[in-house]
């Protein structure tokens, strides 16, 4: 059956058919104009856990999520579909997740790599195997982006997009990446490790193509990252969740600051979405949550401004959703990541 012929026999207003793909929708992601790539790694994770099993969490929240976008007439017909995830990442996460803990629990008490060999050797393992994932979701990214499909990452922890943002450089010769994020994510090699989840940035940094980071709600950072940041000569521009709350206080609406959020953006955007952007009340089972953050809307309404503004939002990812106790969390990341998948798709005239 083609796309067309399921389009023409598809009811988007029946219940989600667990026997299709991601919303269950019926496309392959040969059809499919958005194709998800679900990476479930979080190897380096430094607080709590979950978000290796966010993907999943995500799939099956999903055939709960209405395909009516507002926004967007008929945007179920653009396709979305998820790739099948990947086992080797998925059974290599849980078992270095195991040994970074008895890592981090040897940091706790002072001991180092320097001075403790066993911790030296796992490090050096780590990194070695993160390298590896990086390679193979690149490899991923890049075949589906040879197919002209627009990809979609969803983690997992922050770490796992730069493989997909490195697929990126070598089809792209500048972009921005616009984060949303609690986290600036710009230490080096946090806790001994070269692609931690909180150094995401600070490798993203070293692609040349990444010519400007935007970083929006950032609201816990060390002084470091804000040394960084004061001397990045405006390649990085960070709108602190404090200063944005501040504002709005004093009377600044939402509009004017998306709008200056969106005069520091090019043309071309990479963005990368830590779910802890969002008030932790949305997504409360999140690895490392901060008070403060955006509403769901919020954050809706900068992309579609975004979008109107004629600026072209190449690929994104989101991470971060660790389901709790119910499927709060993966209710939201779902819904988030539908809407965001129907901008994407219109920014790139896919809509």
């Amino acid at each position: 059956m083609s796309k067309q012929e399921k389009i023409n026999n598809f009811d988007p207003n029946g219940l989600g058919d667990e026997n299709n793909n991601i919303y269950g929708l019926p496309f392959t992601t040969e059809e499919a104009e958005v194709v998800v790539i679900p990476v479930p790694w979080e190897v380096t994770v430094s607080y709590s856990g979950g978000t290796a099993l966010g993907p999943q969490a995500i799939y099956n929240a999903s055939y709960q999520v209405d395909l009516f976008d507002p926004k967007i007439k008929d945007a179920w017909k653009i396709g979305i579909a998820m790739e099948t995830p990947s086992n080797d990442i998925e059974s290599k996460s849980e078992s270095l997740r195991r040994k970074a803990e008895e890592y981090i629990s040897l940091l706790g008490e002072g001991e180092t790599p320097e001075t403790n060999e066993d911790m030296k050797k796992t490090q050096k393992l780590i990194n070695a195997e993160c390298v590896i994932m990086n390679n193979e979701v690149k490899e991923i990214c890049s075949s589906f982006l040879e197919k002209n499909k627009i990809v979609a990452l969803l983690g997992g922890d922050h770490s796992t997009p730069l493989g997909l943002i490195q697929a990126l450089a070598n089809r792209n010769n500048s972009f921005a990446i616009l984060q949303i994020d609690a986290h600036a994510d710009l230490r080096d090699a946090f806790e001994g490790f070269e692609f931690s989840h909180a150094s995401i940035m600070f490798n993203a940094l070293k692609i040349p193509q990444v010519s400007k980071l935007v970083q929006v709600g950032i609201r816990d950072y060390c002084e470091a990252e804000y040394d960084l940041i004061q001397n990045s000569n405006g390649r990085i521009v960070t709108f602190f969740d404090r200063d944005i709350k501040h504002k709005q206080l004093d009377g600044v609406t939402w509009t004017s600051i998306c709008n200056d959020i969106i005069s520091k953006l090019p043309n071309e955007i990479y963005l990368s979405f830590d779910i802890d952007g969002l008030d932790p009340k949305l997504c409360p089972s999140t690895g490392t949550p901060v008070a403060g953050g955006f509403e769901f809307e919020q954050i809706l309404m900068l992309l579609e401004k975004i979008v109107d503004s004629g600026k072209r939002i190449i690929a994104f990812d989101i991470n971060e959703v660790a389901p709790g106790g119910d499927e709060w969390d993966a209710n939201v990341g779902a819904r988030l990541l539908y809407r965001i998948a129907n901008l994407v798709a219109k920014s790139n005239g896919r809509a």
